[in-house]
């Protein structure tokens, strides 16, 4: 599933090829999912925003597209896509460009609201704040997770800690930082290094592009490179990068996780 880096990859890439077009047409999927689509038709972009893992597209009549890619999803601009098979959204530009929403697992979704009214999104209402915001540091993890009963790494995924994070990026931050992803509780000092380790490991994702493993695909049809720089994540059975111990995998509250038993003690 794209995390933040990737959607932010894909909105710096659309927001100047974008902005100032108008969309004159719209098709959809017939799931309500993806209908909202069709409601921005007769609107011209103003912007292209990213909050969490979600895209905005702003609207000059004061609301806007929030697109998620879901697990599998991918945007295109230019000519429409010769094969339609998993298009779920597309806009005629008044440019007679196509933007194109395809989709083949169908998890992602567009709606159509109010700027900044995202009531109707619980995830995004609720998330936290973004790596890169000041406001995001060690004492603020730490308050938001030490009265929590949850497995570490599940509270970061819940978005409410820090916005942006999934699958690939806890297991990243949670090696760097050398916090066990299932620990329940952590202290004021390994706050202050997750917080830390979440930060750089988005930089470093970002600076590659982000991370292209199977279905993420850029603006221009072309894959990331953070990939070849994953310490942790999806190398369960390899040696740790740090202490050379086998890295192992589990099965954390339905997500697999991997980590080093000797970096990351229970």
């Amino acid at each position: 599933m794209p995390e933040l880096p990737e959607v932010e990859t894909i909105r710096r890439a659309l927001e100047p090829r974008l902005t100032g077009a108008r969309f004159v047409a719209a098709e959809t999927h017939p799931s309500d999912k993806f209908t909202d689509a069709r409601l921005a038709v007769g609107t011209t972009v103003t912007n292209v925003g990213r909050r969490a893992k979600f895209l905005l597209v702003g609207l000059d009549n004061d609301h806007e597209l929030v697109i998620h890619l879901g697990m599998t999803g991918a945007l295109y601009l230019g000519d429409p896509l010769a094969n339609e098979k998993y298009v779920r959204a597309s806009w005629e530009l008044d440019d007679g460009r196509t933007l194109t929403f395809d989709d083949t697992r169908r998890f992602g979704r567009v709606r159509y609201v109010r700027t900044g009214d995202y009531s109707s999104m619980p995830t995004l209402h609720n998330a936290g704040p973004e790596p890169f915001d000041p406001s995001f540091d060690g004492p603020h993890l730490w308050q938001a997770v030490h009265n929590s009963k949850r497995h570490i790494k599940t509270q970061l995924l819940s978005q409410k800690p820090v916005a942006g994070v999934g699958n690939i990026y806890a297991d990243e931050a949670l090696w760097l930082a050398q916090v066990n992803p299932a620990k329940r509780s952590i202290t004021k000092a390994q706050a202050t290094m997750l917080a830390e380790a979440i930060t750089e490991v988005m930089e470093s994702a970002l600076a590659n592009g982000g991370t292209t493993l199977r279905d993420y695909k850029n603006l221009d049809g072309g894959e990331g490179s953070n990939q070849f720089q994953l310490h942790c994540y999806g190398r369960s059975g390899s040696q740790c990068d740090r202490c050379a111990t086998v890295l192992r995998l589990r099965v954390l509250d339905a997500r697999s996780t991997t980590w080093c038993p000797q970096c990351q003690p229970a």
